[in-house]
């Protein structure tokens, strides 16, 4: 579990994020909802530490990582995976090698073991005989697969998703989600989603904060967010579905 306790970060005299409160649950896909612009990235930023916080907490399993020392941060990140928007491979790399990357970095396992593990990995995000193929020689949607492969490489008990939809098509990206949602419950890891897609919302939204001008303006999950009588809400969620139809 990660908890948001009273979060507030301004950068000059711009207040991105005022107040912010929010329980992100183990083994459920929470998601961070809200127009451009309204501190959904930010809050992402500030619970993975890439931002520090002006005021307020940032707890993970009762560890109060907004108030420790760099080397004890170090920890709790080795816990962390990430899938970053567009999957961040590294293009001079094979799709095996992006996937030991992190076990190179941080673990002391042998040759064997780490390519081991490479291959687990790449058999639950369900992908074979990729190993040696570089990132430009794969389709989009193979490489979210492989971005996700790394992000649990680890065996993570976090899970950071930043738009993990991004450029995808409708097909590939509900693979993406249900694969996330699969992954959250099978080793009951925190998975934070930030996205503004509203697909994704109604079919892996367990658990849901929706930011709007800096604030926590909603929470709730994907079967009461479509009932809602919250106006800000109700107009983020109508008008993001109506660009997608027209689209």
């Amino acid at each position: 579990m990660i908890e948001a306790l009273n979060i507030s970060k301004s950068f000059g005299d711009h207040k991105v994020l005022n107040d912010v409160s929010f329980r992100f649950e183990t083994g459920k896909c929470n998601l961070i909802i809200g127009q451009s612009g309204s501190g959904k990235t930010v809050l992402m930023k500030c619970l993975v530490g890439l931002f520090e916080i002006d005021s307020g907490n940032v707890m993970y399993d009762d560890r109060m990582f907004s108030r420790m020392s760099f080397d004890e941060m170090k920890v709790i990140r080795q816990e962390i995976g990430m899938l970053f928007q567009g999957g961040a491979l590294f293009d001079s790399m094979t799709v095996e090698e992006n996937i030991i990357f992190p076990l190179s970095m941080f673990t002391n396992q042998t040759t064997e073991e780490k390519r081991d593990r490479a291959n687990f990995c790449l058999s639950r995000v369900n992908l074979v005989n990729v190993n040696k193929l570089f990132p430009s020689e794969i389709s989009g949607g193979m490489k979210k697969r492989v971005a996700i492969a790394r992000a649990i490489a680890m065996n993570p008990k976090y899970l950071f998703c930043d738009e993990p939809n991004s450029g995808l098509d409708p097909l590939t990206a509900i693979v993406i989600d249900n694969l996330i949602n699969e992954i959250t419950q099978e080793y009951n890891i925190t998975t934070v989603i930030n996205t503004h897609d509203m697909n994704s919302v109604i079919e892996i939204g367990d658990n849901i904060a929706y930011i709007h001008k800096g604030r926590l303006w909603w929470s709730g999950d994907k079967d009461s967010i479509l009932r809602s009588d919250n106006p800000e809400l109700n107009e983020f969620v109508f008008a993001t579905e109506l660009t997608r139809k027209l689209k």
